[in-house]
């Protein structure tokens, strides 16, 4: 992962870009977490480039802007099939895996993206002005777009590099590519699989399932430094290392190194410790104080440009600083797996089959404004990337295409397990039973309830009686139902609203909507009663289905 900046002309408009490159190599300093290993820039005759480099894949010769022919391209990620698509394409003259991007682009023009196995955001230019900005199929690495007043068209890994120049800025989707040239400007879509439009009727078949998972945990192992594994103890991060440490012995490797937070004695650390020991991982394990976590609030609003997911990526940033002191620059981790198999405790009242199946696209689609977004940008602050094998474009077309009677919670009251049953092998077992059976518990219950307490608390006391009209009034888009969210819309403001070029335009990057448990808007009608409890994201609102699960020893 890395950081991009790009400010270009409109195919056959004025050269105006050009004349923010001053501007433009200040900005880039505002993604300096994103790539601390070095900084590149290129001015073009229709535009100017900017990279920040996190050195992970082609150490030595992976500096960017890229060339290849006429073109010149940033990229922020990793493109796992880069070895592949030099054969058949070429490639700049790097060992960089993003060194395949513009030849793939002169091969397939629009639908380029499409050729790309990864996690990416990309930009390209030749030497005749056109261009596209391209985001993968997930949206795994971020990309936002601005509108300057004279016409330009600024592309950034982060908003904070666009929100003072840009008179508005907006997210480019996941799976779309934005392009200029002699057809004008317009938006592609490259990705847009069956499962988001169909409820699929295909059978599950739990080797598959499996084979896919390894492969994609596989393939997420290139890496030239050294790497980890986020080990939370629950079943998708658990599995995640599973995979990765039998891989590792076939390869006649040492484990790799796992990571764990949490408040002293928290669920995820005695359950992580478990699956650490049982998988012979190097484990390191970490606390951190309530003090310490509530001071990191204005940090975190500011890292992940969102009032979501902050009580989720405080602990997450904690951790990431830890990981970096040890050395290492990229960890796999589990996200995605609730989002595609449904496992979030709310998915319990599912009406129907085909309820669920919409939801967990509705969910998926939606991830890079929650836990994608945060995974991605809370590790980035301190120079660590993440990647999510559950994320992987296989992996996920083959889940979302199979029959959601086989996805949803059954008779049984397990979730997931059509995942669980594909790892369930008594001869060789992936894991110990009783993680591979443990219940969901959201990372940001997991660390700790008294993590979740907290916030809630000191939130309820800064907010004080402020009327739902009051609220309104201030905060007319998206008002905040509870303090905590109060809180963090307030904190928002300040950074990326108030005084800003770019205005109000930001809010409408943020996702939005009541939430129960970590539902969308759509599955809050679910249960009458949820809609009173609508803004309590934590797991233990469904307190039905909630165990709170005796701690593993």
């Amino acid at each position: 992962m890395c950081g991009i900046l790009a400010i270009l002309d409109r195919f056959g408009a004025p050269p105006l870009a050009a004349s923010h490159a001053v501007r433009g190599g200040e900005l880039l300093e505002r993604l300096r977490h994103r790539g601390p290993d070095g900084c590149g820039t290129s001015a073009l005759p229709h535009g100017w480039l900017g990279h920040r480099r996190l050195a992970i894949v082609g150490d030595g010769t992976g500096a960017q802007p890229l060339r290849h022919g006429d073109v010149t391209w940033v990229a922020n990620g990793e493109i796992f099939n880069h070895v592949d698509l030099r054969r058949l394409y070429g490639a700049a003259a790097s060992t960089s895996d993003c060194a395949v991007v513009g030849a793939a682009w002169r091969a397939a023009g629009d639908d380029f993206a499409a050729l790309l196995d990864g996690q990416f955001a990309i930009v390209c230019s030749d030497g005749a002005g056109r261009w596209i900005a391209a985001r993968d199929h997930a949206g795994v690495s971020p990309l936002y777009a601005g509108w300057h007043e004279d016409g330009t068209v600024w592309f950034a890994s982060e908003m904070k590099a666009l929100i003072d120049d840009c008179a508005r800025v907006e997210l480019v989707a996941p799976g779309t590519a934005w392009c200029s040239d002699e057809r004008g400007f317009r938006r592609v879509t490259w990705y847009a699989p069956a499962w988001q439009h169909t409820v699929p009727d295909r059978r599950a078949d739990p080797a598959c399932i499996r084979a896919a998972l390894v492969a994609a945990v596989r393939k997420r192992l290139m890496s030239d430094v050294p790497w980890g594994v986020l080990l939370s103890g629950g079943l998708d991060s658990s599995l995640v290392a599973s995979i990765a440490t039998r891989l590792c012995r076939e390869a006649g490797l040492p484990p790799p190194r796992s990571f764990s937070i949490g408040l002293e004695g928290a669920p995820d650390l005695i359950a992580a410790r478990r699956v650490a020991h049982f998988l012979g991982c190097d484990h390191h394990e970490f606390t951190f104080s309530l003090d310490e976590a509530l001071a990191l609030i204005p940090r975190a609003v500011y890292q992940l440009e969102s009032y979501q997911q902050i009580r989720t990526a405080v602990p997450t940033m904690i951790l990431a600083e830890r990981v970096r002191a040890h050395g290492v620059k990229m960890v796999l981790s589990g996200e995605g797996a609730d989002e595609i198999f449904g496992g979030y405790l709310y998915f319990h009242a599912a009406p129907s089959a085909a309820a669920f199946h919409e939801e967990t696209v509705r969910k998926t689609l939606r991830l890079h404004q929650y836990d994608v977004m945060r995974a991605n940008k809370a590790p980035m602050a301190h120079g660590v990337e993440l990647r999510f094998p559950f994320l992987d474009r296989a992996l996920m077309d083959l889940v979302l295409s199979i029959d959601p009677r086989d996805r949803m919670v059954g008779p049984d009251g397990i979730e997931k397990r059509v995942l669980r049953h594909a790892f369930d092998d008594a001869e060789c077992p992936w894991l110990p039973a009783e993680v591979l059976w443990r219940q969901k518990e959201q990372f940001s219950d997991g660390v700790g309830y008294a993590w979740v307490d907290t916030v809630r608390t000191v939130a309820a006391e800064r907010a004080g009686r402020v009327g739902s009209a009051t609220l309104s009034r201030w905060f007319p888009e998206d008002t905040p139902r509870t303090p905590e969210m109060q809180w963090m819309r307030e904190i928002f403001e300040g950074q990326f609203v108030e005084g800003r070029a770019a205005g109000r335009s930001s809010l409408a990057t943020v996702g939005t909507g009541l939430s129960i448990a970590c539902s969308t808007p759509e599955a809050v009608a679910w249960n009458p009663e949820w809609s009173s409890l609508a803004g309590d994201i934590s797991g233990r609102a469904i307190g039905s289905v909630h165990a709170a699960a005796a701690p593993l020893r």
